[in-house]
């Protein structure tokens, strides 16, 4: 690759960007960005929604004049190599990334949508952009009655960040625990004990069959002759209906019921598309000259939606553009997620929770299974071990060993003192 190709990478979020960082003065970049905001880490949107961050605060390295703020990829020609845009310019390619991200999940409740329209009712948010969050934001103050569909990584952050601001907050999660997809029992079960004692009501295996909103459907108020007809008056939720006919009252809702991978652009052009844009271990698609990073990638049948995933696969794609390829073998994510605040603001002295698990929580048999717990100091430490290596681990109230326990799951090499990285000196 030499300075004058020109890479074009659509999607301005982390991925996209950090590859633009890591290829520098290797090629001509043009990274295409939704979002008219200035480049931010999704990570810390909780944290703004709970008050404890300015919008700011979550900026990302600023990328100079590769990026297009405010321009959205409409179509890839594959055959005339370009990207045609909202705003009618053209990018041509030598190379394409597509960097796309993901999109909420809005489930198919009654009542979320009217026919044939796609306006989520008054008090209704998704919480997944910038601008999701500062609209959450604006309609949370104190005493307000907020449902958190969903009780995922996603629901627990926004449940909590509510909760933080003064709200009253409902968590309705479907399954049988609080973050089942990362947490074991015991410890999903002391989680949901720190979600309660911040004042969150949880329901779990409760699934929510619709919303109710004022007025009829379409809300078209009658004129009486010779009079002006009014504006459609707009929906406003008030209660989200449960599956047994229960009604929670409802300020807010949010929707928290997980992402799903931005393929559009992938599969009009063309691509293969199964979860996520399917890539083998150069991140390639089916097109030698398109490539996919991200939340948006499959690879070897897995899609991450990760920040972590998201980085490694933005530096291995560098290598390869640059000439100095590695096989992509998949990321080893660890998830880790920060509840109340030690500190002054919103929600401090409200109890500091910290929480992360990594690999295969839940052994299968002939596993082993070691547990340390303190209910004095709340604290809970699980791995798993398979044999001779720790194949998973969860951690809640106290992280210091963390690290060291990260390092002896990726490194894939046995522990040598399982007891001494399971206490708190095994982090130092």
């Amino acid at each position: 690759m030499t300075s004058q190709e020109h890479v074009v990478v659509i999607g301005g979020g982390l991925a996209g960007l950090r590859l633009a960082d890591r290829l520098g003065p290797a090629a001509t970049v043009t990274v295409l960005g939704e979002e008219s905001h200035v480049p931010y880490n999704r990570v810390l949107l909780a944290e703004v929604l709970a008050g404890r961050y300015a919008p700011e605060v979550t900026a990302l390295p600023a990328p100079g004049p590769a990026l297009r703020r405010g321009v959205r990829a409409v179509r890839v020609d594959r055959a005339e190599r370009a990207v045609h845009c909202d705003d009618g310019t053209v990018a041509p390619y030598d190379t394409l990334v597509l960097a796309t991200g993901s999109n909420a999940v809005l489930p198919p409740l009654r009542g979320l949508f009217e026919p044939g329209g796609r306006e989520l009712p008054d008090g209704v948010h998704a919480f997944r952009t910038m601008d999701d969050c500062l609209a959450l934001s604006a309609a949370v103050r104190p005493g307000v009655r907020a449902v958190v569909i969903g009780g995922g990584l996603l629901g627990v952050s926004a449940a909590r960040a509510l909760a933080a601001r003064g709200a009253v907050v409902v968590l309705a999660q479907q399954g049988e625990r609080l973050m089942e997809r990362q947490l074991d029992a015991d410890a999903s079960a002391l989680l949901a004990t720190h979600l309660s004692g911040l004042g969150v009501e949880i329901h779990t295996e409760c699934r929510v069959r619709g919303l109710v909103t004022t007025g009829p459907p379409a809300a078209r108020v009658r004129a009486e002759p010779g009079t002006r007809r009014r504006a459609d008056a707009p929906r406003k939720v008030t209660h989200v209906e449960l599956a047994d006919g229960y009604r929670l009252e409802a300020d807010v809702v949010v929707l928290a019921c997980g992402v799903r991978p931005r393929t559009g652009l992938a599969r009009a052009a063309g691509l293969e598309v199964r979860t996520g844009i399917v890539v083998d271990d150069h991140l390639r698609t089916g097109d030698p000259r398109i490539h996919a990073i991200g939340d948006c990638a499959e690879h070897a049948g897995q899609v991450y939606g990760l920040a972590g995933a998201a980085l490694e696969q933005a530096d291995a794609l560098a290598a390869v553009l640059t000439g100095a390829p590695a096989p992509y073998t998949g990321t080893r994510a660890l998830t880790r997620l920060t509840l109340g605040a030690p500190g002054p603001g919103p929600g401090a002295g409200a109890g500091h929770l910290d929480l992360a698990a990594f690999g295969e929580t839940t052994p299968r048999p002939g596993d082993d299974v070691v547990r340390l717990a303190d209910a004095t100091r709340r604290t809970y430490r699980k791995v798993v071990l398979r044999g001779d290596l720790l194949v998973g681990g969860v951690l809640l109230g106290e992280l210091s060993t963390v690290g060291a326990l990260a390092r002896t799951w990726e490194g894939g090499e046995p522990p040598h003192d399982l007891f001494h990285l399971l206490t708190d000196d095994g982090g130092h």
